[in-house]
């Protein structure tokens, strides 16, 4: 799947190749804070277990996975989008319920750029079939 540049943004399907990126944004305590106090991830958490777990849910077909959200002009990094099934790593996921959830870099906050990219990436992701809702 591929999501359409919105007014101010773009977006691409995270890989593991984007480790350091995922550490940077976690390095920020005041980002963090509501995750796990403020601490930040460590390069070793997030390969091995930030990584398996995103490759778990990734679906470039469907859509499912992080999304990397960034400035359209400058290319630079804000953060990214979760996008997948309810319940996924549980006994019973429900792939026609989408959980979104984002990371943006406090430099972003307040600009309404998570919500520009959740509504961008949502809108998408009602265009498959089966997709009956999200949380």
């Amino acid at each position: 799947m591929i999501i359409k540049n919105s007014a101010r943004l773009s977006f691409r399907l995270m890989e593991s190749q984007d480790a350091q990126l995922l550490w940077q944004l976690d390095q920020d305590p005041e980002v963090m804070h509501f995750l796990n106090g403020g601490q930040p991830t460590s390069m070793t958490t997030i390969n091995e277990v930030f990584i398996p777990r995103m490759n778990a849910y990734r679906d470039s077909e469907k859509g499912f996975g992080l999304w990397h959200v960034s400035d359209k002009n400058s290319r630079e990094y804000f953060g990214w989008i979760l996008a997948r099934p309810m319940d996924f790593f549980s006994d019973k996921p429900d792939l026609a319920d989408i959980e979104l959830g984002w990371r943006f870099f406090k430099k972003t906050w307040g600009k309404g750029y998570a919500t520009e990219a959740a509504i961008a990436i949502k809108n998408a992701l009602a265009t498959q079939p089966n997709i009956q809702s999200f949380s």
